[in-house]
């Protein structure tokens, strides 16, 4: 493996709440911190071979914003195992395989558990603190080694447009 692979994975925007709407859409809220994630991303030539969700509306939605920019002309594709409670060992051993770029929407406590069974091989332990809409960048220089490179969050992603 020559160059570096980028993992990023994602926590869906804020969705609304079941009982508002049991398919949990976007938020307005939601809705516009992914744009405003999207922008940053697009702003700063972030570029993925695919963009994978988990199916679920909010993380659909989420997948097609961000991959406007990331994935130009590509389409989201939906991927099974990535639910909130879903066991992590399938998608860690084929990301550690991939060479192409790749980010991953879906939904905690699954993006944290990833996260940290990527980093440390253990899922159990507590790395990151995601927040909807959360974008965290792991680089792989040698197969199945992975650090942290960045994290974003819709917040910080406003200070990005300041002067």
């Amino acid at each position: 493996m020559d160059t570096i692979m980028k993992l990023y994975l994602v926590q869906h925007a804020e969705a609304l709440p079941k009982d508002v709407d049991p398919a949990r859409p976007l938020s307005q809220r939601g809705r516009a911190d992914a744009q405003q994630v999207a922008d940053l991303l697009a702003r700063a030539g972030l570029r993925v071979a695919r963009v994978l969700h988990s199916g679920k509306k909010r993380a659909q939605q989420t997948a097609e914003l961000l991959a406007v920019g990331a994935l130009p002309g590509g389409k989201p594709e939906p991927t099974s195992g990535l639910n909130p409670n879903d066991p992590t060992d399938e998608l860690a051993a084929r990301a550690s395989q991939w060479d192409d770029d790749t980010m991953v929407v879906g939904h905690l406590p699954y993006m944290a558990r990833l996260a940290s069974c990527l980093l440390t091989g253990d899922e159990t332990s507590c790395l990151v603190a995601f927040t909807p809409g959360t974008v965290l960048c792991l680089e792989q220089a040698e197969r199945g080694r992975w650090c942290l490179a960045w994290m974003i969050r819709p917040e910080l992603s406003v200070a990005s447009k300041l002067p």
